[in-house]
C-alpha cells in the first residue's frame, strides 16, 4: 500500500526534471537552453520564410527582394532546427532565472535608438543606446560606460557613415544638424 500510494510521484519524478525547484520540463529534454533556443530560431526563420512569400524571390543572379530574407529565413530555421534535435540528445544546463529588469532597460535602450538616429543624429542615438544598455548590468559604471559609450560612437560614426556611406546624420535636425 505505501510504494502504491507513492507510485504517482514516482512517475513524476521520471518524466520530469526539477529546475532550480520552480520550473519542469520533460525529462527527454536534456538540454532545456537548447530546446527554446531551437525553438526561438525556428519561429524567427519560418516567419521571415512566410513574410518572404509576398516578394519576389528572383535566382542566384538577379535576386529579388526576397531572396535574402528568405535565404537567411530557411539558415536560420535549419539552426533552430539542429538546437532543437540536439535537445533530445545532449545533456545541459538548466534555465536559469529570466533577468526582467535587464531585459526591459535594454528593450528601452534599443527603442529609444530607433526614435532618435533620424532626427537626433546617429552621435546621441548611439551613445544614449550604449550608456542606457550598459545601465542594465550589476557591473555599471558610469565613467567606464561613459567611455565605453563615447568610444562605441565614435567607431558606429566612423564605420556606418564615414566608411560605408549610410544616409544617417551625425547630428540630426533636432539639435541644429543636416
Amino acid at each position: 500500500m505505501h510504494s502504491r500510494f507513492f507510485e504517482p510521484l514516482h512517475l513524476h519524478h521520471r518524466i520530469c526534471n526539477t529546475i532550480k525547484g520552480t520550473t519542469t520540463v520533460p525529462a527527454f529534454i536534456r538540454h532545456p537552453k537548447d530546446f527554446w533556443s531551437g525553438i526561438v530560431f525556428l519561429i524567427f526563420g519560418l516567419s521571415a520564410v512566410i513574410i518572404g512569400q509576398d516578394y519576389e524571390l528572383g535566382s542566384a543572379g538577379r535576386m529579388g527582394p526576397a531572396y535574402f530574407p528568405i535565404a537567411l529565413g530557411i539558415l536560420l530555421s535549419l539552426i533552430g532546427l539542429a538546437s532543437f534535435v540536439r535537445s533530445f540528445f545532449r545533456p545541459g544546463e538548466a534555465i536559469g532565472r529570466i533577468y526582467y529588469r535587464e531585459l526591459t532597460i535594454v528593450l528601452v535602450a534599443v527603442l529609444l535608438f530607433g526614435f532618435l538616429v533620424r532626427n537626433a543624429g546617429l552621435v546621441p542615438a548611439g551613445f544614449l543606446l550604449i550608456l542606457i544598455s550598459a545601465y542594465a548590468s550589476d557591473k555599471f559604471e558610469l565613467k567606464k560606460s561613459l567611455a565605453l559609450a563615447a568610444g562605441m560612437t565614435l567607431f558606429a560614426v566612423g564605420l556606418f557613415v564615414k566608411l560605408l556611406g549610410l544616409p544617417m546624420p551625425i547630428i540630426g535636425p533636432w539639435l541644429g544638424g543636416n
